[in-house]
């Protein structure tokens, strides 16, 4: 985990987007979905809603999480919830997290 996420960071700031992702686990076919996302510091996922349950685990730098009028910091260690609600996900410096995700099935 810890060289794929040095590998996703030197993706991210070589990007025009100032990121990179990669999945670990599971995909459009599984309900559980892990995903290792790098962000360069001043860039964000935009708001965007939650597929189903989520929780971001900070590996490297520091994120802020914005949803349902709230914001959380989070450090490496940190094991953000993501909130039901329409979210953000902001590098306040470079940072990777990993994202996972059940997706609620319909």
């Amino acid at each position: 985990m810890t060289a794929l996420a040095r590998e996703q960071l030197k993706l991210a700031r070589r990007a025009s987007s100032g990121r990179s992702a990669d999945t670990v686990y599971g995909g459009h076919e599984h309900a559980l979905r892990q995903t290792v996302i790098a962000l360069v510091a001043g860039r964000e996922l935009s708001e965007h809603e939650n597929p189903g349950e989520a929780t971001v685990h900070v590996l490297h730098g520091r994120v802020r999480l914005n949803g349902d009028g709230h914001s959380w910091d989070g450090t490496p260690g940190d094991l953000l919830t993501v909130p039901s609600a329409r979210h953000s996900l902001s590098a306040l410096e470079d940072s990777v997290v990993l994202l996972t995700v059940v997706k609620t099935l319909s």
